[in-house]
């Protein structure tokens, strides 16, 4: 794994170039003049004023030269000032992020513990527990996120007053209330895909030669299945899990607008609609960072989990299990 190292960073890097230059060639190319946007009023435009706003800005400069210029300037921290708050959007962000990693924090708690846990348990229990957890998946794997959102906001927020259903609340325990039903909104979906997954991975390992050979030693059944059969089915598990983690930061701009939290899921919808193209260029390429570096990570932890897929070894082997 440390040989491949620098590999993986020089891959990681290149994949962070290339979004970088995507978002902002998208956001390049989008309707709307950014010049029109830091001119102020449109009654008092000209095209003098508009010149000059556009070489004040560099605007008037072709796309490698500005792109580059804004590649420099956010290696360097500064990510520009925003056309709607003139603030920077590095201050922004930092003042929303917290929200929004606490939410995702808060719906991977759910999604691991409720994914893996439903499961193991229609890995476990064939029958009517299995065709109740497979039922109940697929339903929640088809609802979109926001109408889960709008769903849990009706009854345990409006009808039953359980929950609060906007703001962040004050303190640990008055955000955890607070943030519990935007959460579960988020999980929802993630839930279905771990516990489809997790069932695979402990269906697969239970048909494996080494779990028959340790249930002919006279194991008990609880000993193989923490020994053998969840050991075996981890890799598979957390590689997804972390996947599922990694994507979540796009899926709270549903969530978090639904909910009116103030993270950057909502800063990037208030910045598309109001065209203010730093933040979209901030947010988007943050989200991006988001997702490769925990991909990266769990594409490194994976062959500590699982040996079948460490470097060097040989593709296709299982590890042996212990039949004593």
């Amino acid at each position: 794994m440390i040989r491949g190292l620098p590999r993986r960073i020089a891959g990681l890097l290149a994949t962070l170039l290339a979004a970088s230059f995507i978002i902002f060639a998208a956001v390049y190319a989008a309707p709307g003049d950014p010049a029109v946007l830091l001119s102020g009023s449109r009654q008092e435009l000209t095209p003098e004023k508009l010149a000059a706003v556009r070489a004040e800005h560099h605007l008037d400069e072709p796309l490698v030269v500005q792109y580059g210029r804004w590649l420099w300037d956010g290696v360097q921290g500064d990510l520009g000032r925003s056309f709607q708050y003139r603030d920077h959007v590095a201050d922004l962000i930092g003042a929303r992020l917290p929200t929004t990693l606490e939410l995702v924090a808060y719906a991977t708690l759910f999604f691991v513990v409720l994914g893996v846990g439903s499961g193991v348990l229609a890995a476990l229990r064939r029958g009517w527990v299995d065709s109740a957890v497979v039922g109940g998946t697929t339903l929640a794997a088809s609802v979109p996120a926001f109408v889960a959102a709008i769903a849990l906001v009706s009854l345990f927020g409006v009808r039953l007053g359980w929950f609060p259903v906007t703001g962040q609340g004050e303190g640990f325990a008055g955000r955890l209330h607070h943030l519990t039903l935007p959460a579960f909104a988020l999980a929802l979906s993630a839930l279905a895909v771990i516990s489809r997954v997790t069932r695979q991975a402990m269906a697969e390992a239970y048909a494996s030669d080494h779990v028959e050979a340790a249930r002919a030693s006279g194991q008990s059944e609880r000993q193989i299945v923490v020994r053998h059969v969840l050991r075996n089915a981890l890799g598979p598990i957390v590689t997804m899990c972390g996947l599922v983690m990694a994507g979540m930061l796009a899926g709270t701009v549903v969530v978090e607008t639904a909910f009116g939290l103030s993270g950057i899921g909502s800063l990037l919808v208030s910045a598309i609609s109001t065209h203010d193209f730093p933040v979209t260029q901030a947010v988007l390429l943050l989200m991006v960072i988001g997702y490769v570096v925990v991909t990266t990570l769990v594409d490194l932890v994976h062959p500590l989990i699982d040996p079948r897929v460490a470097p060097g070894g040989t593709p296709g082997t299982k590890p042996e299990g212990k039949t004593a």
